[in-house]
Formats: C-alpha cells, sequence, structure tokens
C-alpha cells in the first residue's frame, strides 16, 4: 500500500512537466486557425517607343479580373520620378486602359517612385491578403509520453494548412460575404399555404412525376 502512495505523487510530477513554455489551447482544435498575411499583386510593364504592347495590354486585364476578384482599396500606377516622357506616357496609357475595363477612376492612384533609370518599368498593382500556410515541419512537437490527456502540439496543424491552401478568396477569413436580401415575396406564399393547411412546396412538373425510371430506360 505504500509503494502505492509513493507513486501517485511521482505520476502527478511528470504530468505538470508536460510542455514548458506552451500553456494547453482552450479546445483542442484552438492552437491552429486560419490567419491572413499582407500581400501585394503587382505587375511591372516595360516603357516601349511604340507604346503599351499586346502582352502587356493582357497582362492589365489579367490584373483587372484578379483586383475585381480580391482587392480592396486603391489600385496603384507607379511611374519614375524622373519624369521621361515616354515613362509618362505609359503610365496614363495604363490609367486609360484600366478606366476602360471598368475601374473606376476615383480608384486609380497615380504615383512615382524612385527608380535607377528613367526609363524603369511602370508598376500597376494593388494590396491584398493571402491565407497564412503554416510550416507544420517546424512545429515543435514532443514524442514523449504524455500524462496531461492534453492534444500533441502538432495537432491540427495540417488541417488548418490544407484549408489555407485551397481557399478561393483569403478575406473569407476576414469577415463573412455579404448576404442577398430574402425572397419576402415566396416567403409570404409558404407561410399562407401553411396556415391554410396546403403543400408548401412548388407543385413537381407532370414530366417527372414518378417518371424517373421510365427517364432512364
Amino acid at each position: 500500500m505504500r509503494a502505492l502512495i509513493l507513486l501517485v505523487p511521482a505520476l502527478l510530477a511528470v504530468a505538470a512537466c508536460g510542455t514548458p513554455g506552451h500553456p494547453p489551447p482552450v479546445t483542442p482544435l484552438a492552437r491552429y486557425s486560419l490567419q491572413v498575411e499582407p500581400g501585394l499583386d503587382r505587375i511591372a510593364l516595360a516603357v516601349h517607343d511604340t507604346g503599351m504592347s499586346s502582352t502587356q495590354s493582357a497582362a492589365l486585364r489579367d490584373l483587372v479580373d484578379r483586383y475585381a476578384r480580391a482587392g480592396e482599396g486603391p489600385l496603384k500606377v507607379e511611374a519614375p520620378a524622373e519624369g521621361d516622357p515616354k515613362a509618362i506616357e505609359l503610365a496614363w496609357a495604363i490609367r486609360a486602359q484600366l478606366t476602360a475595363h471598368g475601374i473606376p477612376a476615383e480608384q486609380i492612384q497615380m504615383a512615382s517612385y524612385t527608380a535607377p533609370d528613367p526609363r524603369a518599368p511602370i508598376l500597376a498593382g494593388f494590396e491584398t491578403v493571402r491565407a497564412a500556410i503554416t510550416d507544420c515541419s517546424r512545429e515543435p512537437r514532443s514524442m514523449r509520453a504524455r500524462y496531461s490527456n492534453q492534444s500533441s502540439l502538432g495537432f491540427g496543424c495540417a488541417v488548418t494548412s490544407n484549408m489555407a491552401a485551397q481557399i478561393d478568396n483569403p478575406r473569407d477569413i476576414q469577415h463573412a460575404r455579404g448576404m442577398t436580401p430574402v425572397d419576402s415575396g415566396r416567403s409570404a406564399v409558404v407561410f399562407a399555404n401553411y396556415r391554410a393547411g396546403e403543400a408548401t412546396s412548388t407543385p413537381q412538373e407532370e414530366l417527372v412525376r414518378g417518371q424517373i425510371a421510365r427517364a432512364v430506360e
């Protein structure tokens, strides 16, 4: 009996040693959560004497598509500060093409940057966010026996990282998307039928009522 009494404090001491410096999460899934980090979507367009090329026009169209899908804030067009005439001409041509593709003029910000060459590329882009993907191989872990009934340090890392790598719009992590208004007219019909004891579903077409097996033939 005395050996058993001595063994219990020893087990409690081992459990207390668990994972120093890493407090247990509130729930096993709370250690890792989806996060976003700032990013920049920007393209560089070379200055040509002949003006904008077809390849550059296509690159601008792709930029506009990405901005419409994931951009917030201004779309910035930056030209070298030295003021080369061809560079300035291209910068304003880019602005004109952006507005032609549906970007409101007030959302386009013209700026300059210090460049080593007066004909350095024109920069066009916008700030965005991207999902932060944790490198699970670098996360701390311990293979020692645990008696605390807590989850391991890396529990949930792989699942969260896979979700971050696959998410379409990282801004969905920050806030939910807006919803369209409810169809109040349809709701009124459903409630009226319900109160009258009638079917609330939409009537099924005679063509498909009970004819699935025959249609497959």
